[in-house]
């Protein structure tokens, strides 16, 4: 189960079994009540859907999952911790990810087919997402959907409050987090105790300690640990020139024991890192394996890469103390505010910002007959007006829209299943009459002419 669940929330290859593998050196036990905790919303209802036995098969055992997800909340409101869900949105505008989620959708098509015959596989139903938001309104939960990536926002909202993160990405083991990172896989809160002598509860779970990690690692300066990651693999980077710089350098293991041997990367690379004082100096000790011809551009995607890391310019304190998001990529698009206030609401999908910013969209797979076309086919009509009423959202659009190529209309790529891959269709917008596609104006429009 643990292993489905890093397959689906990725971040470094092999780090969260490894400190798991070291949990009395890395984790501090915690008796969690009386706080406010920043809670990865992603990982969450994954978690939920794949660690209650559910039925996957059947389209969705909707009701029982929320049952699952209520319940979960109401531990927390029980030992008076006050949950702030965060969202991740579409994708990054880089589109740094693109290989890491054509190679998740693979695998979710073959989870899929898998289950489709009787087999077994994790593979969320098409709506979950949305019921999970349901509950979150239904309970009146504080939850924020980002314009794109969530996860410097969640590291940067938890620092802010001085609380934790619950997550299940081993990405928070890099974040310098102050109050630390709890994993859900620790997170009891099926077990709800009460402090002898009294009526206080709490959820007994384990906090991550980064201070622990580099200790272990000879004291390590904890801002080697972006580079870390790069170097190890996670979801932004996919170089293989990194290979050429694994395979020259001898990496000291440390340790010789079966665990040592499973870890062998991370291992090595932090025993590697850990002689070096600073990133500078560990970056260009990389450089000195590469070809000269690569090592500008090599360093260039590493220092872009390591920057994931650092603090976000989004205040998301803001959203909800004020209801305000201010998220320099949603804002440089020139969207109508309304539909920036319903994507930070989760009124709509993140499908919507992939479309806007990227004009390529995914379309999930599901559990179906993997031999017939993919059940989307039949709203691609409403897709098609969907993609029109968005080329009158932003001048980012408008630019690539009707004008420039006239007697072309404006193209997107849907990413979908044939048969048992993936494949990238290419689909024509509806192009609208200009005076019902103002989308600044669409929540003016009156239902009957709808």
């Amino acid at each position: 189960m643990q292993a489905i669940l890093q397959t689906v929330i990725m971040g470094i290859r092999g780090l969260m079994s490894f400190v798991e593998d070291h949990s009395n050196e890395f984790f501090t036990d915690l008796k969690l009540r009386d706080t406010k905790i920043v809670i990865d919303g992603y990982a969450l209802f994954h978690r939920l859907c794949f660690n209650s036995n559910l039925e996957l098969r059947y389209g969705g055992d909707y009701d029982s999952f929320a049952d699952v997800a209520q319940k979960f909340f109401e531990s927390l409101f029980a030992c008076n911790i006050c949950p702030y869900v965060v969202l991740d949105g579409g994708c990054d505008i880089s589109d740094k990810k693109l290989k890491t989620l054509k190679d998740r959708a693979r695998e979710k098509i073959q989870m899929a087919h898998s289950l489709s015959v009787g087999g077994g596989g994790y593979v969320c139903p098409l709506l979950i997402r949305e019921v999970f938001i349901q509950v979150l309104v239904k309970l009146q939960v504080c939850f924020v959907q980002c314009f794109s990536e969530a996860d410097r926002d969640i590291m940067t909202l938890a620092n802010h409050w001085n609380c934790p993160v619950l997550s299940s990405d081993s990405d928070f083991c890099i974040f310098d987090l102050k109050t630390g990172f709890c994993p859900l896989n620790s997170f009891q809160w099926r077990n709800v105790n009460t402090i002898k002598g009294t009526q206080d509860c709490y959820i007994p779970a384990k906090c991550f300690s980064l201070d622990a990690l580099c200790h272990h690692f000879s004291n390590m300066n904890k801002a080697l640990l972006p580079l870390f990651a790069v170097l190890c693999g996670n979801d932004h980077i996919n170089l293989p020139i990194i290979e050429t710089f694994l395979s020259k350098v001898r990496l000291p293991l440390g340790a010789t024991s079966s665990k040592g041997r499973r870890h062998h990367r991370v291992l090595g690379l932090l025993n590697w890192l850990s002689h070096f004082a600073d990133p500078t100096e560990a970056l260009d000790n990389v450089l000195k394996y590469l070809p000269k011809k690569d090592r500008e551009n090599v360093k260039e995607i590493l220092c872009c890469s390591m920057e994931e890391y650092q603090q976000s310019q989004v205040k998301l304190q803001d959203f909800f103390q004020y209801g305000t998001y201010a998220c320099p990529a949603a804002l440089n698009l020139d969207l109508p505010e309304w539909v920036l206030v319903a994507l930070a609401k989760g009124q709509l999908s993140p499908f919507i910002s992939d479309a806007l910013v990227l004009r390529r969209t995914i379309l999930h797979t599901q559990v179906e007959n993997m031999q017939q076309p993919n059940a989307h086919r039949v709203s691609l009509p409403i897709r098609q007006i969907i993609y029109g009423l968005l080329l009158n959202a932003s001048p980012h659009l408008e630019n690539m829209s009707w004008d420039a190529l006239p007697s072309q209309p404006l193209a997107f790529s849907e990413m979908e299943r044939i048969n048992k891959n993936i494949k990238t269709s290419i689909v024509n917008a509806v192009e609208l009459p200009k005076d019902h596609s103002d989308l600044s104006k669409l929540t003016e429009v009156s239902v009957t002419l709808i």
